[in-house]
Parts: C-alpha cells; structure tokens; sequence
C-alpha cells in the first residue's frame, strides 16, 4: 500500500487546515487506517484512527479539535484539524494496517509538515 499525504502548511495558531492521504489500494479493504504525528525531538504519536470495526480514537490532546474521516471511493483518508495550537505543530503521516495471512504489515506515508505559528 502506497500512500501519499497532502495538505501541511504554516497557519496561525486558531486556523484550520485539511490534511488528505491518498491511498493505492481501496481504503475499505484496510484493516484500519490512521493518523500520527512526530514533533522536533519527541517520539511519534497516534493523532487519530479507524479501527478495524470502523470507529474512531483521538488523542485527548485532539479530541473536539481534530475529525478523521475517509471516502472509500477515493481511497482518501482525511484529517480536519481545527482550533489549531502551537504544540499541533509536527511532521503529520498516515498509517495504514493490512492483516493477510503473512501477518500484519503497517504502511507508511512520507509525512507533511504542520506548522502552527502562535
């Protein structure tokens, strides 16, 4: 599974900004698709995910700010990023989980920067 993310930018601490992952295989046939981000000398951490049930964890940091969401027919994953703070500021990336009879594989996006200037 390729996966592209897109969207990242330099916003003001209140803005918004929609982070997309575009997938190469059809979205519903991921076992869970997510959101993690990874700041300047911390380690990465879980934003928000589907699970392989279809319902949704957020980070406290996140919750009421942040909506994950995914189009199926695009096989897009999204990210609404709300109310935005200085401490949001990251390199964002998309996972992505497959489980097949080899096992559990995790995918990788190559990341897009949010910067939240306060």
């Amino acid at each position: 599974v390729q996966l592209v993310e897109s969207g990242g930018g330099l916003v003001q601490a209140g803005g918004s900004l929609r982070l997309s992952c575009a997938a190469s295989r059809n979205t519903g046939s991921i076992n869970t698709m997510g959101w993690y981000r990874q700041a300047p000398g911390k380690q990465r951490e879980l934003v928000a995910t589907f699970t392989s049930g279809g319902s949704t964890v957020y980070a406290d940091s996140v919750k009421g700010r942040f909506t994950i969401s995914r189009d199926n027919a695009k096989s897009t994953l999204y990210l609404q990023m709300n109310s935005l703070k200085a401490e949001d500021t990251a390199v964002y990336y998309c996972n992505a989980k497959t489980i097949t009879s080899m096992g559990l594989s995790a995918y990788w996006g190559q990341g897009t920067q949010v910067t939240v200037s306060s």
